[in-house]
């Protein structure tokens, strides 16, 4: 499920050419995850890799992570007996 979201979150990226030739990508909703390289395909790499560390971090921070095209991978607080 994991590799589902991250492959669905990319589809959502942006990329703009900057006036030095490089790329900017971003995925809106997704706070402080952005990259800049050389190429569209450095950029779609390299925002794979931070959107993971990004998750990791939402994740053990159990910060709310958004839902995508019905894809919550949200830890569920779990009543124990």
């Amino acid at each position: 499920m994991l590799i589902e979201y991250i492959q669905t979150a990319i589809e959502k990226a942006e990329y703009k050419r900057l006036d030095d030739g490089t790329w900017f990508a971003e995925i809106p909703g997704f706070e402080g995850v952005w990259v800049n390289g050389n190429s569209v395909e450095g950029c779609r790499k390299e925002l794979m890799e931070v959107l993971e560390e990004w998750l990791i971090l939402k994740i053990q921070d159990k910060d709310p992570i958004p839902i995508i095209k019905g894809i919550d991978i949200n830890i569920k607080e779990v009543a124990t007996v």
